[in-house]
Order: structure tokens, then C-alpha cells, then sequence
């Protein structure tokens, strides 16, 4: 019994600590989070020659950088502006994306690291060429809008979509200033969940892990007449206080019971009395 409880309470604890260190770690972050419960960061600013900055699969950039956004019930809110004002941003199938850059001279982002103060973005060198492409004039879009665009990860990530950002008349040269938002539903439900769930774990591994056993009782069945026999062997002078522990009143007391006699009237001797001295030793 005792090896199961303690079993049973260090997995309780394994289970419990990991949770409760997680739920931890979200409660920390929400103290970080803006009044309207997202989580905004500023980029680092984005300089090139090129007529537009290209992220040719938003969802793979996102599942290697930023996998928390791809779940569900969350959205990105993107805001771009450079020195003429804001720019132009759009989401749309990589390939279409990809024939209508083909001779337009284009920065590729290779990945966005997510960390403490102002995101770096790491940027391909331009692609060559001498064309022009006006963003207003193309069908397209899945998502677009001037100066900020916002959409919902989860709901696309079955398509391979291109991020294009540029200025809306095409020209070249780009001073780029942008800022992220990531808005997540789940995130105070889960935050709550994990530290209450935490907590009952370690509490319950820690009540199974040392509460005390109850004491056993032990009964002596014996012969009346070896009663007081085994009273000597275990030295107690007075049978009603055999197995009394010191202490609360409540405590169930032991007792030596006495059953009867055995077969045709004739006792049997349960406990021996102790040998008598050998006629060698009276000597």
C-alpha cells in the first residue's frame, strides 16, 4: 500500500510541476501584453533598393519563427509606412505572386527572429531586372490594404501565399517601418487552465505523498488459558492495556482476546509455558 501511494503521488507530481511551470510562464507573458490583450513588437527597419520586399511563404516563415500564431482563433496585424507615407501590403497564391515579380526587381525575406526589443529581418540581396509593377491594378489579392493588413493564420494556412510589400505607385527604394500584432483568444483560458490544473496536481501529489497510513490493528487469538502467558512473554501487567498508544483518546485500543476451549472439553496449548529448570541445575 504504501509503495503504491508513493507511486502513484510522484507521478502526480511529474504531471503536475511541468503544468503549473507552463501556466507560470503564460501568466509572466500576459503581463507583457498591450491594453487590448495582444502582443506587438516593433521590426528593425527594413532598407533596399528593390521595388518590394517579398516573403514568398508567409505560412512556412510563420511555422519556423512563430508557430503560436497558425493556431486557431489567432490573428496577425501587420503596419507598414515609409518615408512617403504607408505602403501597400497583400497576401496572395505564391505562384501568381512569383510570374508577376519575375522581372521586378524584389528583396526575399529569409526569416524574421523573434526575440527581446526590435525583431530583426534577414533579407536575400535584390533580384536583378527593369520592370515595374503597380499593386493596385492586380486581381489577385487574397488579403490587402495600405498602410496595415490584418488576417487569420489558421485560416489559410492550407494555401501557399506570398507577403508583398511595397510603395503604392511601384517605385523603387524602400525605408521600411514596421510593427506586428498577434491577438490570441485561447490565450488567457489556457493561461487560467494550466495554473489551476498545476495546482491541484502538486496539492493532490503532496496529500498522497504524506498523509499518514492508518495504524494496524493486531489481534492475538489464544487459548483462555495461555492468556496469561502471552501477557508475560509481551510484559504488560493489565490485559485491557495491551496495545494502548499514547496519545487522543480516539485512537482504537488492542485488545487480547480470549476464544475457547478446544475439542471434548480439553484446552490446547497455544503457548507453552516456559521450561522448569533441569534437574541438572537444581544441583
Amino acid at each position: 500500500m504504501r509503495f503504491a501511494r508513493t507511486i502513484a503521488g510522484m507521478v502526480l507530481l511529474a504531471l503536475g510541476v511541468p503544468v503549473l511551470l507552463a501556466g507560470a510562464g503564460l501568466w509572466l507573458a500576459a503581463r507583457h501584453a498591450d491594453p487590448d490583450g495582444g502582443f506587438g513588437a516593433r521590426f528593425e527597419p527594413v532598407r533596399t533598393s528593390a521595388r518590394a520586399v517579398l516573403v514568398t511563404d508567409v505560412d512556412a516563415l510563420l511555422r519556423t519563427d512563430l508557430p503560436v500564431a497558425r493556431t486557431g482563433q489567432t490573428r496577425l496585424h501587420l503596419t507598414a509606412r515609409d518615408d512617403h507615407g504607408p505602403v501597400f501590403l497583400g497576401l496572395a497564391p505564391a505562384d501568381q505572386v512569383r510570374r508577376w515579380l519575375a522581372d521586378v526587381p524584389h528583396a526575399t525575406v529569409r526569416r524574421v527572429a523573434v526575440t527581446r526589443g526590435p525583431l530583426p529581418v534577414d533579407l536575400d540581396p535584390a533580384t536583378a531586372g527593369d520592370g515595374v509593377a503597380v499593386p493596385l491594378a492586380q486581381p489577385f489579392w487574397v488579403r490587402e490594404g495600405i498602410g496595415s493588413l490584418e488576417w487569420s493564420p489558421a485560416e489559410l494556412s492550407d494555401r501557399s501565399l506570398s507577403l508583398v510589400v511595397m510603395r503604392v505607385d511601384g517605385a523603387d527604394g524602400l525605408d521600411l517601418r514596421m510593427r506586428g500584432e498577434l491577438r490570441a483568444g485561447w490565450f488567457p483560458g489556457l493561461e487560467w487552465a494550466l495554473l489551476t490544473g498545476g495546482t491541484l496536481l502538486v496539492v493532490l501529489a503532496v496529500v498522497v505523498l504524506l498523509r499518514p497510513l492508518r495504524p494496524r490493528e493486531v489481534v492475538f487469538v489464544v487459548e483462555p488459558d495461555q492468556v496469561p502467558v502471552l501477557a508475560g512473554r509481551l510484559g504488560v501487567t493489565s490485559l485491557s492495556g495491551l496495545g494502548r498508544q499514547p496519545g487522543p483518546a480516539s485512537r482504537p485500543e488492542r485488545h487480547l482476546v480470549a476464544v475457547g476451549s478446544g475439542a471434548h472439553g480439553r484446552t490446547r496449548a497455544a503457548i507453552a509455558p516456559p521450561p522448569g529448570r533441569c534437574p541438572d541445575d537444581q544441583d
